[in-house]
């Protein structure tokens, strides 16, 4: 073969290996512009999670602390200051109204109790003085033998001495009402949940024993347990299931196996600016007596709960000037916001009231970029992820599309 022509073929096959060379590199290139294209446009398209609202259960319930007090709860003072002489009733002593819980020894009242009554006695000789002597005078001013002003005189040392009289037997029945507190009675039926005193301590007017710390304390707390109260506080936000004829499940510590039924007694209408919180008011009846007062109680409130209400996951709500919203999608994945009315908020899930439907797709945790028309992925949980299992995913014909 002629050098030239080998030449030649060396030449075109070299022309052909740089021509492929560079049709390959062009090709791999504009694959790589359309994978980077498509890659683009796929990572534009936000990944999202979609629920649907489900029906809100048909009976509100919550579980509270509260506190179980006495139907009627007494705490006696002193009324008379003296020393205890004896107290007859002890802690948990059934007692009915009128038992002698205790006796004082009150040595000055009685002093001044006596000396109020000898005072009465010398005002009651005093008035009668007066009065005879009123008499006589104006007997002496009929017949013209003393002036008019003199029996005027002695009509007023009678009246003067009589309101005197008055005043004295006042004292002595304040004296005579103070002198009946020596004696400490229980004011109702009930039972002894406290007793403050000894023998020997002593005890001041409107207070109670005094303590060597200085403080006073009542003498007996006297509890009439037939029935208990029952004080929960509710939180604002299910305080419109307070109503009459509601019920509450209740147990206490010490009976933990044993549920009791309160019923709804009263509401304070007003909340606590501090917690949020209305007071509320059950009873419960306690002929057994196994309720003691300052238990702390669990208690399950259960009402009925308005219907056409729907629960969302509290993760799905968006914050905005327009109010609360939620993310929905279409059928063509479009993003569209929409408002609603919220009714009551937990940590998990939140009751709305207006807004949504059944049928929703809600997006669960909206990116915060996400905007109005925006075309989304929905992205389906992994088979067992969810208790329930997930939808079949629809084919994505975006990249095909665009590759067409």
């Amino acid at each position: 073969m002629p050098r030239s022509l080998k030449t030649r073929l060396a030449v075109m096959l070299t022309l052909c290996v740089i021509v492929g060379d560079i049709g390959y590199l062009l090709v791999q290139r504009a694959r790589n512009t359309i994978h980077l294209h498509n890659d683009a446009t796929y990572a534009s398209m936000p990944d999202v999670a979609i629920v649907q609202p489900k029906p809100a259960p048909p009976t509100v319930s919550m579980t509270l602390p509260g506190t179980l007090s006495a139907w009627y709860e007494a705490p006696i003072y002193a009324q008379a200051s003296g020393y205890v002489k004896m107290w007859y009733q002890d802690y948990g002593a059934v007692v009915k109204a009128g038992d002698v819980l205790a006796e004082i020894n009150t040595p000055r009242l009685d002093a001044e109790y006596a000396q109020a009554q000898a005072d009465l006695k010398v005002l009651q000789a005093k008035y009668g003085l007066a009065a005879i002597t009123a008499n006589r005078w104006r007997a002496m001013g009929q017949s013209q033998a003393v002036s008019g002003q003199s029996v005027s005189v002695q009509n007023a040392n009678e009246q003067a001495a009589h309101a005197e009289l008055e005043a004295a037997q006042h004292k002595v029945d304040a004296y005579t009402a103070l002198i009946r507190f020596k004696t400490v009675v229980a004011p109702f039926n009930g039972v002894v949940i406290a007793r403050n005193i000894n023998v020997g301590d002593y005890v001041g007017v409107g207070s109670g024993n005094l303590n060597a710390n200085g403080t006073t304390s009542e003498l007996f707390m006297v509890a009439d347990t037939h029935a208990m109260r029952l004080f929960v506080s509710v939180p604002e936000t299910f305080a419109s299931i307070l109503k009459p004829g509601l019920l509450a499940k209740v147990v206490v510590p010490q009976f933990p196996n044993r549920t009791f039924t309160a019923k709804f007694l009263t509401i304070a209408k007003g909340f606590d600016p501090n917690t949020r919180t209305v007071v509320t008011e059950f009873s419960i009846d306690n002929p057994d007596q196994k309720l003691w007062p300052g238990s702390f109680a669990s208690v399950t409130i259960t009402a009925p709960a308005d219907k056409g209400i729907y629960t969302i996951p509290t993760g799905t709500l968006v914050f905005q000037e327009h109010g609360m919203q939620v993310a929905t999608v279409d059928a063509q994945n479009i993003a569209h916001y929409h408002n609603i009315t919220v009714g009551r908020m937990s940590d998990s899930y939140t009751e709305v009231d207006a807004g949504i439907s059944p049928a929703d797709k809600i997006i669960n945790n909206p990116p915060a970029d996400l905007l109005e028309g925006q075309k989304v992925r929905i992205a389906w949980p992994a088979q067992g992820y969810l208790s329930t299992p997930a939808p079949t995913p629809q084919p994505d014909n975006t990249d095909a599309e665009e590759d067409e």
